[in-house]
């Protein structure tokens, strides 16, 4: 996309877009003095913490935010030629699906359960093209292959239930480009997709996007997703859109504090880890009460008393037109960008050497789960082979990372080892002692657990001093109240809360701060291995950074192991010292972080390493992706042979019928593929 487009090829010019949502306990400004403009055939994405207001500017624009409580206003709204700010509804609700069209972030929740996705297509075809059923039904089947679902003519007839979380956002993709829209918005279209599917789906919509010259607004938090994909993008914060500018702009020379600890806040996978990751200290201002000046000013590193005063006007950094910010101080953040939070190089050690002594040994370990299929009016009892046949150990010291696709065993083979799943088969040792159902509670002190989300594994009716001092007293490691109180407020401050955040209930919390509270739930015990399974895949980036820095200093500083559970392949290589890639079940291949990454084997660690994307623009343009297809196959059914032969760029007979073995390919990187070594 040429990004000095002609003023006629402007689709969508916002100015001065203002949102308040009307609370019992204020008036929220959501979006506050927003302003942009989107080209036609253009590709422009929104990046910001959550909160910001990217959701809420898409919704606005929709017309789809709740009336009762929320007030948009706005100088102007005008897409193609039409100002939507006075728009009757009845004309919206014309325009709306028929021009404008919105993939939602949560494909699930946004289809309706009890129609087909053949009724969910043909729906806007029928009410805005005012097509026949039977017209509708072949421009459905004709959508559906469009996005690359096999057998549409079979699938149309099935409903949202029955199809894969790759395959639903697929068919929302499919409702939004049905009426051949001049916009799409796309709200997190990836945030729970696995790196392959999201490829598949980016490269979908960026492909439909050139050929039909239909105009892409892409919110998300994903830079790697934007560096890859994005034409032009806004980076928004506390209600604002504080810097603007071409993707090359934002990503090679930032401007903004905040753009700044951003792109220096997420782990590379391109580069082998360089040490502690750039944070941004502190959390948003409150909406209801936003403060005067600029809003960044209290987790600035550079602010002066002039970003206390006023708020900073718009301008562009340099001699760039292109590329404006908000900031008084954009000319020595853009300048100092390397250090402005730290040095990348200041002495800054490789993460530190493990100890030898193994303390998990798994050995053949295998978690099957016995469940019934009906057919017809019989029903039958099938095997699902979560973890098949997995061995490793973790030693002292060590962080192991598991990853793959979803479904690919991590988290059962996690919950196998903690014996929440009692295991199927095969031998798991710890600290030398063989585990088993009957001695289980006796080392549970010793194996602790974070969970994906904090909000759920926390009582929400206990207060967090209550969460953090109910293990002490189980296990009777504190003598007296007063000894256990004083241990919750050190495990807070350990995690870096405040102590008097014990008073607090679960949800007055923010999400870091949740999941903080859950490390040190799992530090109350000083156990000795933590399996964290995707402790940090819901979290912004600056947060993630955050909490990744936590995991490392506390490992620095106890001892502790880690069995890291990601399918973040970047995260991964930067917190573990070995890394398991895993595969409907079985382990594909093994090795050290560095070595795995910058001489991967197995034709799926290939797969998953180039479908993952990179936050670089001028990397992303010049890399020559090959985009895995299809989805995993079910595991009802799982393929014979070695069970990624259905999906393989280098299948052969060979491979549909022998189970490949964990093979050395060198000193502790092995390999299950019999063409080990092929290119």
């Amino acid at each position: 996309m040429n990004n000095t487009q002609d003023k006629n090829d402007v689709l969508l010019d916002v100015e001065d877009l203002e949102v308040e949502f009307h609370t019992g306990a204020g008036v929220v400004r959501a979006v506050d003095g927003t302003s942009f403009k989107v080209h036609r055939g253009e590709f422009l994405s929104i990046v910001g913490e959550s909160g910001c207001g990217k959701s809420v500017t898409a919704l606005s624009l929709m017309r789809l935010l709740p009336r009762k409580t929320a007030a948009v206003k706005a100088k102007k709204i005008i897409f193609d030629g039409i100002d939507l700010a006075t728009l009757p509804e009845s004309e919206m609700r014309e325009l709306r699906g028929r021009h404008i069209s919105m993939i939602f972030q949560e494909p699930m929740t946004s289809l309706n359960p009890v129609l087909t996705i053949g009724d969910q297509i043909t729906e806007p075809l029928i009410t805005h093209l005012k097509m026949s059923q039977k017209e509708a039904d072949l421009r459905a089947i004709e959508l559906i292959n469009m996005v690359g679902i096999p057998d549409p003519e079979r699938r149309i007839t099935q409903y949202p239930h029955q199809f894969s979380g790759g395959m639903r956002q697929r068919a929302m993709i499919a409702i939004g480009l049905a009426c051949e829209p001049k916009l799409i918005i796309a709200d997190e279209p990836t945030t729970a997709l696995d790196v392959t599917i999201q490829a598949q789906i980016l490269e979908l919509l960026k492909d439909i996007s050139e050929r039909l010259g239909i105009a892409v607004i892409l919110i998300t938090h994903n830079l790697g997703v934007v560096a890859a994909y994005a034409d032009r993008v806004n980076v928004m914060y506390a209600a604002r859109i504080i810097e603007r500018g071409s993707s090359s702009n934002i990503f090679g020379a930032p401007a903004h504090p905040y753009t700044v600890g951003l792109m220096r806040s997420v782990p590379r996978l391109d580069k082998p880890r360089v040490g502690r990751l750039a944070t941004i200290e502190g959390m948003p201002p409150n909406l209801l009460a936003p403060p005067q000046g600029c809003r960044f000013r209290d987790r600035c590193p550079i602010a002066d008393e002039k970003c206390q005063e006023s708020p900073p006007t718009t301008t562009a950094p340099g001699t760039v037109q292109d590329h404006t910010v908000a900031c008084w101080k954009n000319e020595f953040a853009k300048e100092n960008a390397p250090t402005l939070y730290g040095s990348e190089t200041a002495i800054e050690k490789e993460k530190s050497a493990h100890g030898e002594k193994v303390l998990l040994n798994v050995s053949g370990l295998k978690q099957y789960f016995n469940i019934s299929i009906r057919e017809g009016l019989k029903s039958h009892k099938v095997d699902i082979r979560a973890v098949d046949d997995m061995s490793f150990n973790v030693r002292e010291g060590e962080t192991v990372g598991l990853v793959g696709e979803s479904g690919c065993g991590k988290t059962s083979a996690g919950r196998a080892i903690l014996h929440l799943d009692n295991p199927t088969a095969g031998n798991i040792e710890f600290d030398g002692n063989l585990l088993n159902v009957g001695n289980i509670a006796a080392v549970r002190r010793d194996m602790q657990v974070i969970f994906q989300d904090p909000f759920s594994s926390l009582n929400p009716r206990m207060k967090v001093g209550q969460i953090l001092e109910e293990p002490l007293k189980v296990h009777k490691l504190r003598d007296g109240k007063s000894a256990r109180l004083d241990r919750v407020a050190e495990l807070l401050t350990q995690v870096g809360l405040y102590p008097y955040m014990a008073d607090r209930y679960p949800h007055e919390l923010s999400g870091g701060q949740r999941q903080r509270v859950g490390i040190a739930r799992a530090l109350a015990l000083e156990p000795k291995l933590i399996i964290c399974d995707e402790p940090v895949s819901a979290l912004d980036v600056s947060v993630q950074a955050q909490i990744i820095n936590l995991l490392e200093d506390l490992q620095n500083d106890l001892g502790l192991a880690y069995v890291f559970i990601a399918h973040d392949l970047a995260v991964v290589r930067h917190i573990s010292h070995r890394v398991i890639v895993m595969y409907l079940g079985k382990v594909m291949e093994v090795g050290e972080g560095n070595t795995l990454y910058d001489n991967p084997q197995h034709p799926y660690t290939r797969a998953l390493l180039d479908a993952a994307p990179v936050p670089d623009p001028e990397i992303e343009r010049s890399r020559q992706r090959t985009i895995l297809e299809g989805d995993i196959p079910s595991p009802l059914n799982p393929p014979s042979g070695c069970v990624f032969s259905t999906r393989c760029p280098l299948v052969t007979d060979e491979c549909k019928s022998m189970v490949p073995e964990l093979d050395d390919f060198a000193p502790g990187h092995g390999v299950a593929c019999i063409k080990i070594g092929a290119s």
